[in-house]
């Protein structure tokens, strides 16, 4: 007998973190690459195919993560918007106080495994060249919790 296929893990560890994060008072934010699918957030904040969403309760409204999106809403210089993201276009999740959170990667078999080979840094101003001519965060790291 041929067992049925799993779903993603993905928007399960999206939900425990989540909810890790608010548990230890610390503020969620959400790296979305724009590039995987069709999502909807302000546009004039992306920067090479990624945002960096704040997604406290107290940024959001109506906040919600099913299996296949992210969805709320929420004031982007004054203006009331909806934010639509499916889950595959989280990269990661992770505290804006100490970095401490989990990166996935875009397998959509396995849902979350090591984070890129190349950490996409959250702020840019804080970012420092490596020897091979890369960028490497100083500060916030993501932690893969196993």
């Amino acid at each position: 007998m041929q067992k049925p296929p799993m779903t993603t893990t993905k928007p399960y560890f999206l939900r425990a973190v989540y909810e890790w994060i608010i548990d230890n008072n610390c503020t969620p934010h959400a790296l979305v690459d724009t590039s995987l699918g069709s999502c909807t957030v302000p546009q004039q904040f992306v920067k090479d195919g990624v945002i960096v969403l704040n997604i406290s309760p107290s940024a959001v409204r109506d906040f919600s993560i099913t299996s296949e999106y992210v969805s709320f809403g929420a004031r982007f210089s004054g203006v009331a918007q909806e934010v639509f993201v499916p889950v595959r276009c989280v990269r990661a999740l992770y505290a804006k106080e100490n970095g401490q959170g989990l990166a996935f990667d875009d397998s959509p078999e396995l849902g979350a495994t090591t984070p890129p080979e190349t950490p996409v840094s959250p702020t840019p101003e804080v970012a420092t060249q490596r020897s091979d001519g890369t960028r490497r965060p100083k500060s916030p790291q993501l932690t893969i919790v196993k």
